[in-house]
């Protein structure tokens, strides 16, 4: 602990004591009630973190009127709800945290799932996002909505939550006021710096005049939109005294709108603690906490932020996803036991975002799920067979021995890993190697026994006479038998190119424009290729990466001058180009160094049939049985190991 004594002081925000540095931001979960309650899942939720160590949690946005209620969206705006506010209040106590829930109304920001609400903003300006026109606000409207903050706040300090915190960024309501860009009014709410200022100064007095001042208010603000005509930094830097001045107890920075969500929740990539330098300029004007995000994901990045004296507080949002026990475990040391988060954006920005389900976490299968899927030390130890040391076999022989069944793990080649090993090595993607590294260190100090290079046959499940069969061999890349061309000897694949099997040459053309196609495309860009062409039979590229991941790729993709032609099928590979057909006419590439194969992969599952009715329990998980993304395999390999 004394490596980080920085970030294990406690502190004080307004007359609210923290046992620590570490704060929870808000963030989206999924695991609301349909009338805004906090579910027995979301309850679930935030007390892990609290018990995990975390000093403060945020809730995601509680709804403070009727006119921006979603389903499954947290909501205070009914006295009905405070009961279920106080269960979860309880609960994150009991770990020893406090909480705050984080009080918005999402004005032009509500979807379209709200489809018989119109939107309320500042001025009728549609979000670039949502795309609804908003109506814009009357006097009395905006005397509605201060009202409404009001009562969400006493109901909160009823509730015995230890404060809250005003959402004024990423173009809700309040920043929506307070940006230029989405404030075109004309009376005393819009034009200036402190008209602009005037919604959330009176939401703030009103609560104080409802909650009196002993009751935390904090403030989250985009210290930047990053969009033309928007929000500043010079801009913050002025409204920060002023809101500090006129009560609030603590300011977070955050940064950009609906408009520049990819920057809301950056990816792997990105600098850690980005936001870090910009947060210090603000505590150097304020004389009140401030609070800081993005990317701070490791806690000796979070000890350095506050040791600078850059923030006082540390936002680390996805890494308390991933592990809500990473503050107990940095406190104890326990560094390598923490569960990573590698910015992968998978189960917290898509699980909600594209797939409309509750938050989950690619290497935590439990997230929103704390209760139901703990795990039970097994009556019955077996012996267990793991074939295949991917993530999807690593999780699966970590979770069986941890229940106490007596587990080999065998991989046929000479390190553990499998396909994701390639996953890693495309430019901004090295932080996924520590998926890798986590699950092998814990696979080790749960007892297993792990055989490197050698693969499993039935000869071997004969010899070793295994309880359970888990199979997780994996998949190879396709070779499509329908082009002719393919065994050319300037024909190679995409994995082989990541590792360094196959070299490239200036001039290449990619077959296929999935992630890994479009990866392959970067890493030949990265390394000097001079003309990359990506060839996709379908009508978009990299069609199954979070969109907000997929800007980034794309962006450098036409910084490399990668051209890529959709709706294209490929006939043929010739010597020295591919001929295709595209809207109707047959065209050629020529003078090609290189084709590189990116069409997908086959599961490798010939194992299961082999062992059937030698082993009575035989499963196949991972991309031998559907090639999938890790988080599949990971969460497939931890339901199976969990019923063993």
């Amino acid at each position: 602990m004394a490596k980080l004594q920085h970030l294990f002081s406690p502190i004080r925000i307004g007359t609210m004591e923290l046992r620590n540095r570490i704060v929870m931001p808000a963030m989206g979960t999924g695991l609301g009630q349909r009338d805004g309650s906090p579910s027995d899942a979301a309850i679930g939720y935030y007390a892990a973190r609290a018990q995990g160590g975390a000093g403060l949690i945020i809730t995601e946005i509680a709804t403070v009127h009727a006119s921006s209620k979603t389903p499954g969206v947290l909501a205070i705006d009914d006295d009905r709800l405070i009961p279920r506010w106080r269960e979860l209040a309880n609960a994150v106590h009991a770990g020893g945290a406090k909480v705050w829930p984080q009080l918005a109304h999402q004005g032009r920001q509500l979807p379209p799932v709200a489809r018989k609400i119109q939107p309320i903003a500042a001025s009728p300006i549609p979000c670039p996002m949502m795309k609804r026109m908003p109506r814009e606000m009357t006097r009395d409207d905006i005397e509605t909505i201060v009202e409404s903050f009001g009562e969400a706040a006493r109901r909160a300090q009823e509730a015995g939550l230890d404060g809250v915190e005003l959402h004024g960024a990423h173009g809700y309501l309040i920043c929506n006021f307070i940006s230029p860009l989405s404030n075109k009014r004309t009376d005393e709410y819009g034009g200036s710096i402190m008209n602009r200022l005037r919604f959330p100064l009176e939401i703030l007095a009103r609560i104080r005049a409802k909650s009196g001042n002993d009751f935390p208010v904090g403030i989250r603000l985009s210290c930047t939109e990053l969009t033309d005509g928007g929000l500043t930094t010079e801009e913050v830097e002025i409204m920060c005294p002023v809101l500090a001045e006129a009560g609030f107890d603590a300011i977070s920075i955050s940064r950009a709108n609906y408009g520049t969500f990819r920057w809301i929740i950056p990816p792997a990539g990105t600098p850690p603690a980005l936001l870090a330098p910009y947060a210090a300029r603000i505590k150097k004007l304020v004389s009140v906490p401030v609070m800081v995000a993005h990317r701070i994901h490791d806690p000796f990045v979070a000890e350095h932020v506050i040791a600078q004296r850059q923030a006082d507080l540390v936002c680390m949002g996805r890494a308390l996803i991933a592990d809500p026990d990473l503050p107990n475990k940095a406190a104890a040391g326990q560094f390598e036991d923490i569960i990573p988060c590698i910015a992968c954006n998978q189960g917290c920005l898509g699980r909600m975002f594209v797939d409309h389900r509750h938050l989950s976490c690619t290497l935590n299968r439990t997230v929103g799920e704390e209760k139901e899927m703990v795990l039970v030390p097994t009556q019955t130890p077996r012996k267990v067979l793991v074939a295949g040391g991917g993530p999807g076999g690593l999780e699966a022989a970590r979770v069986a021995a941890l229940r106490g069944h007596r587990v080999t793990l065998y991989e046929k080649s000479d390190r553990v890993g499998g396909q994701f090993n390639f996953a890693f090595i495309p430019p901004t993607k090295q932080e996924f190697v520590k998926l890798v590294q986590y699950l092998y260190n814990q696979v080790r100090k749960a007892g297993v026994t792990v055989e490197l290079g050698q693969e499993v046959t039935a000869e071997l499940i004969g010899e070793v006479r295994p309880d359970v069969v888990i199979v997780a061999t994996g998949a190879i890349p396709i070779i499509p038998s329908g082009i002719p061309g393919t065994d050319k000897p300037g024909v190679v694949m995409a994995n082989d190119v990541l590792c360094g099997k196959a070299t490239i040459g200036d001039k290449v053309v990619i077959i296929g424009a999935g992630e890994v196609g479009c990866e392959t495309a970067d890493f030949a860009g990265e390394r000097g290729a001079k003309r990359i062409s990506i060839v996709e039979m379908l009508d978009d590229v990299a069609t199954g990466m979070v969109p907000w991941s997929r800007e980034f790729l794309m962006e450098r993709l036409k910084g490399h001058g990668v051209r890529i032609l959709t709706s294209t099928t490929v006939r043929e590979i010739l010597d020295d180009g591919v001929v295709f057909s595209r809207n109707g006419s047959e065209e050629s590439i020529r003078g090609v160094d290189t084709v590189v194969l990116a069409l997908g992969a086959k599961p490798v599952n010939d194992l299961a049939e082999k062992v059937k009715g030698v082993v009575s329990e035989v499963y196949v998980i991972g991309d031998a049985k559907d090639p999938r993304r890790a988080i599949e395999a990971i969460h497939e390999a931890y339901e199976v190991a969990r019923e063993i």
